[in-house]
């Protein structure tokens, strides 16, 4: 596959950087967040913004979307974790912490949602695991439990095992899995020499891939926490996604840009990359964004995907048919 056979529907500026973005189940909205203290919600189908969340304070590190698209819940720099009614833009519960949040996910069922926290001053990193009232009005804020154990900042937490056990990553290397019932690490696999930056789950739940500023990707399983693939980049790998209908892999990063010397997006390798996922071979790459991709995802038909980048844009891109009728290998 060359650049021509995948072409940008659309981008959506923010200004602020883009660190995360998360589509809904449908496909059909993308939430957006950056280093400013907004959350959008957007049309994928063009572009166009469908509302605003406002109640940060700080940069918004991340989000993620029910089920049915009702609710929101999101977490940021300013120690706030928010609830958010989809429908109207209002908060159901504002969440306080003492330590700025990371990650953020809801459990299978939203009646539960994992919470990362950094480390700060005497705290270490943790990861509470708050019940999710139906009824915002009997929302409470203790948590049911709570998991400590890595050092340094947890970038991803996933549920895995119908909310049995959770998937962790974090800037140490490891990725981890928790018993959520007793707060115990069942297992920690070493897998990158530098922080993980992502880490998102396949769609039956049974292998997961990460990002690495060490300039890989990794396939993991999620039982064994075995590495079954690799995908060698020669940038930092910011961002990686599986394709929900194919073997296909996106890869998204690049070099820092007060490290690179030129002003052409080519020089610090500003492309989000197509991998074989079991062949692990690039076969293409898609160009647009002028600063690092901060967060890559496919949408949920398979159809399209998202780039976020460090200079404040979101590009939404749809593949063209070639994509979809030719054989890569």
């Amino acid at each position: 596959m060359n650049e021509s056979k995948l072409a940008s529907l659309l981008a959506i500026t923010l200004t602020p950087p883009a660190v995360t973005r998360r589509y809904n189940r449908e496909g059909d909205l993308l939430v957006t967040c950056g280093k400013d203290k907004t959350v959008n919600l957007w049309w994928t189908e063009d572009g166009q913004r469908a509302g605003t969340f406002n109640g940060h304070t700080g940069a918004v590190w991340t989000s993620d979307i029910s089920y049915d698209s009702t609710r929101l819940i999101t977490g940021g720099a300013d120690s706030a974790v928010i609830l958010w009614d989809m429908n109207t833009g209002e908060e159901q519960h504002h969440f306080r912490f003492q330590e700025p949040c990371r990650a953020v996910k809801f459990s299978v069922g939203e009646a539960f949602a994992a919470v990362s926290s950094d480390p700060f001053m005497q705290a270490v990193s943790a990861v509470r695991i708050l019940p999710i009232a139906a009824d915002p009005a009997e929302q409470g804020e203790e948590a049911v439990q709570t998991l400590r154990g890595p050092r340094g900042r947890i970038a991803r937490v996933e549920w895995t095992d119908q909310n049995r056990t959770l998937i962790t990553a974090s800037e140490d290397g490891f990725v981890r899995r928790w018993d959520v019932e007793t707060g115990k690490e069942l297992a920690a696999e070493h897998v990158h020499e530098k922080n993980i930056q992502d880490l998102q789950m396949s769609v039956d739940g049974t292998h997961f891939i990460t990002a690495s500023v060490d300039c890989s990707s990794k396939l993991v399983d999620t039982q064994t926490l075995a590495v079954l693939k690799t995908y060698q980049s020669n940038v930092p790998v910011n961002s990686a996604a599986l394709s929900p209908v194919y073997d296909h892999v996106i890869l998204g990063g690049g070099q820092d840009a007060s490290q690179v010397t030129t002003t052409s997006s080519r020089a610090g390798r500003f492309e989000s990359r197509f991998f074989h996922k079991v062949f692990q071979e690039e076969f293409g790459n898609v160009r647009g964004h002028f600063g690092p991709i901060n967060a890559v995802s496919f949408s949920p038909d398979g159809t399209g995907f998202a780039s976020g980048g460090e200079e404040g844009y979101v590009r939404l891109h749809k593949f063209d048919a070639d994509y979809f009728t030719t054989k890569f290998f």
